[in-house]
């Protein structure tokens, strides 16, 4: 059994890079059966309840706030690693300010570039409600290894092991990395390696029931945020 990912230091986790390699793949594509319909009825069903029942007007709502407070689209389009390293249009509210550096620079937690709004919405989650249309369209799941602008997969993948095996499955809303911590800008080479460990465990072990055990973990972490 592989150790989980959580527990790896990085000298571990570069000695087992080839076990890593050669188990994700083979456990990749052994899932029960029936998990793949599964997951996507969840997908459709979660995503367009949402999307009639709460999106269709607090995602305008909110776009309509960030386009009072900055110039510019309320939305934010950014290409982003898919499935199979193909790359997608990543929706998403607008945080910052119009600026020439987001399709290559992480913003921090004291980013100037950010907008008082921006601040509410990366801290609650509530920029990545559009990203229930990725869901929608198929380029992206609930759950999965969050999908990263493509200068990051450009550099990253030259330095982790195995990095590109998180590009197995689609894309999620949100993921294991997440709900275990592991959100918000990588500073070091070993935040991000935090996020892969984490997306390769989910890689090889998911089934239906880590996924609604990480939909209800990311529900229940945007609603106290919101309330606090």
């Amino acid at each position: 059994m592989i150790v989980p990912a959580k527990y790896l230091t990085r000298q571990e986790w570069h000695s087992h890079s080839g076990n890593w390699d050669l188990f994700v793949r083979q456990h990749s594509n052994s899932q029960p059966w029936g998990y793949s319909w599964m997951k996507r009825g969840i997908d459709l069903s979660i995503a367009l309840l949402f999307l009639l029942s709460i999106g269709f007007w607090i995602i305008p709502l909110i776009a309509l706030f960030i386009r009072l407070e900055s110039k510019g689209s309320p939305f934010f389009l950014q290409k982003r690693t898919g499935k199979n390293n193909r790359s997608f249009t990543c929706i998403k509210l607008r945080t910052m300010r119009l600026n020439d550096e987001a399709d290559y620079k992480q913003a921090g937690h004291k980013d100037e570039r950010i907008t008082r709004i921006g601040h509410f919405l990366r801290l609650s989650s509530l920029d990545e409600l559009p990203q229930f249309l990725n869901v929608l369209m198929g380029e992206m799941s609930l759950v999965g290894p969050r999908p990263h602008m493509l200068y990051h997969t450009e550099t990253y993948e030259k330095q982790i092991p195995t990095y590109n095996l998180r590009h197995l499955v689609k894309p999620g809303i949100t993921g294991l990395a997440q709900i275990r911590g592991f959100r918000g800008p990588t500073l070091t080479l070993t935040d991000m390696e935090n996020r892969v460990k984490s997306d390769l465990y989910y890689v090889a072990h998911r089934n239906i029931f880590m996924d609604l055990r990480i939909i209800w973990a990311t529900a229940h972490e945007v609603w106290v945020s919101i309330k606090s």
